[in-house]
Formats: C-alpha cells, sequence, structure tokens
C-alpha cells in the first residue's frame, strides 16, 4: 500500500492545474489508505523541536502541578486529562497515556471552553502551532472540496467558528509491557481531519484495505493527514476513516516515552454531516443516518470514556 507524500506548497503558491492536481493526489490517498503525508508545510524542524522541548517540559511537571490544569467536568476537551481515562471504543482497558488539550484561541472564549494557562512560554508556543495548524487545515479542506466536485471554500462557513483541538500526548516508558491495554487502542478520529506533527518513537500503525496492520514511518519534515469519521460520513464513505493504534515498544524502544502532536480539525456544532447529495448514488447507496457534528462528538466522546 502506498503512503503518498504530497507538497503543500502546491495548493498553496501553484497556478490553478497544481491545485487541481495536488486536490486529486489528496483525493487518491484518502479514497485509499485514508493517510497521506506532507511536506511543504510552513514549520521547520526548528519550529519543531521548540514545540516538543515545551511539550516535554509540561509533561515533567509535578502531578500536582499537572492536576491543576485539570479541568472538572470539561470532558478531557481543556487541560490536563491523567492516565487510565480515555479507551478507545469498545474497549475497557485504558489507553497507556496522558494529555494535554487546547481549542480556539479566540480571546471570547470563556467557561469550559476556555484554555487552561500552563506558563507564558508554553501558551505563546502553543498558541502559534494552533493557527498556523488551523490554516494548513483550511487549504487541505479546500482541496478535499475541489475532489469532491464542491465550491472550494465549502467548507469555511463551518469551520470558522468550529471547534478544532490541538492534543499533546504523553506515552510513558515500559521497561516492563502493562497488563492490560496498549498506548492507543485501535480507533477512528472523530473529526474531519487530523494533522500529527510526527511523533517522538515509532508505534503509529494503520489498518490496510485487506486488514494488515502496517507501520507508518514518516521523516521528522512532514505532517501526517488523515480521515476522520466526520469527513467519512459527508462523503458517504467514499473518503476512509482508517483504523489506527499506537502500539507498545519492544526491544530498547520500551525505555523512551513517545510524545505525539495531534491536530484534530473540528467544524462548528450544528455542522450537518448528513451525507453529501453528489455522493450518493445508486452505486453508492447512503450508507450514513443524519446527525449534526455536534451530536456526533457527543455520541463519540461517551464511546470513549470522556463523558
Amino acid at each position: 500500500m502506498d503512503i503518498y507524500t504530497l507538497d503543500l506548497r502546491r495548493m498553496t503558491d501553484g497556478d490553478q492545474s497544481e491545485r487541481t492536481a495536488f486536490a486529486a493526489e489528496i483525493g487518491k490517498a484518502f479514497k485509499g489508505l485514508g493517510f497521506a503525508a506532507i511536506v511543504g508545510h510552513g514549520f521547520s524542524l526548528k519550529d519543531r523541536e521548540t514545540l516538543y522541548q515545551s511539550v516535554k517540559g509540561i509533561f515533567a511537571l509535578s502531578t500536582e502541578e499537572k492536576m491543576a490544569c485539570h479541568v472538572e467536568g470539561g470532558m478531557g476537551q481543556r487541560g490536563y486529562t491523567p492516565f487510565g481515562v480515555e479507551h478507545a471504543k469498545g474497549e475497557t482497558a485504558p489507553d497507556q497515556k496522558e494529555f494535554f488539550q487546547w481549542g480556539p484561541m479566540d480571546a471570547d472564549v470563556r467557561g469550559l471552553d476556555q484554555n487552561v494557562a500552563v506558563n507564558p512560554s508554553t501558551d505563546a508556543t502553543i498558541k502559534e502551532v494552533y493557527e498556523k495548524l488551523e490554516r494548513i487545515g483550511y487549504v487541505l479542506m479546500e482541496a478535499i472540496a475541489m475532489d469532491l466536485d464542491l465550491d472550494v471554500n465549502f467548507f469555511d462557513t463551518y469551520l470558522e467558528k468550529g471547534h478544532s483541538i490541538f492534543r499533546a500526548i504523553h506515552y510513558p516508558p515500559q521497561p516492563e509491557a502493562p497488563e492490560e491495554g496498549i498506548r492507543a487502542g485501535a480507533h477512528e478520529d472523530i473529526n474531519l481531519i487530523t494533522l500529527l506533527m510526527g511523533a517522538s518513537t515509532e508505534g503509529l500503525e494503520v489498518v490496510t484495505a485487506e486488514g494488515n496492520w502496517l507501520p507508518f514511518h514518516v521523516t521528522d519534515d512532514t505532517l501526517v493527514i488523515n480521515v476522520g469519521d466526520m469527513l467519512q460520513r459527508l462523503s458517504n464513505g467514499i473518503f476512509k476513516s482508517t483504523t489506527h493504534r499506537v502500539v507498545n515498544p519492544v526491544g530498547d524502544k520500551r525505555y523512551e516515552p513517545r510524545f505525539s502532536l495531534p491536530f484534530f480539525l473540528h467544524p462548528v456544532e450544528d455542522m450537518s454531516l448528513n451525507c453529501l447529495p453528489n455522493c450518493i448514488s445508486d452505486d453508492r447507496p447512503k450508507g450514513f443516518e443524519d446527525i449534526t457534528a455536534g451530536d456526533y462528538l457527543t455520541k463519540r466522546l461517551k464511546e470513549i470514556g470522556l463523558m
């Protein structure tokens, strides 16, 4: 199974023919494996290292300091979520991870949607990364709209006040394998698309069409992108929300932590996820029930133990 590597500059800086070609390429990748790698995204290796150092610093805080960032009743959507909370759909064993989560950076956000301040340096770094990934997400959704024969700006209204999330995940070293559970059980992402800055160690695996687990290796200068359930529903299954997992390390890797930095692109809650009319045909009948993004998110958060 080919893992496509796409140059985002063809979409941002190219002429119409290059933009059309990029849209076709991302469509081909998302109709196949459901995953691709992106270069030309504007993040330098120095940017990546600055972000990783900030993230490592917050996970090095004491348990008391991290729990001070926990949002009671926040469903893990903001601040810190400790070990033993989130699990894959249909599983009871928790994932072997802890995480921090940030939402939109709008100054007028209040209540449980308000981001938790960690420290000025980290907060500034996360804000910059969040806004940059959000802009990249917009560009990718333009390409997706083009491939689906929609207006290029079809998704803009739904994303403008959306509920996108940046998550920093820490998987601790495992000198001894846990009695149950893996770093992240087999799952599909909830959102439209996910943008992942290359994780600090190996472990990501995706399911191929043949049902085999494929290790997904990328270089440090790439972003991994993949289809989420919301886009799969909208496209009536044309785009694949592929099952993936993070396996426990083996050999010397058992002694290394793993840090992962996904950005989950979410629309506004009242966006309809009903299958798009031009994605339904006699050969591809409607395959998903009607639902809004907000109701679908609530349903899935309950399934993974965050509600």
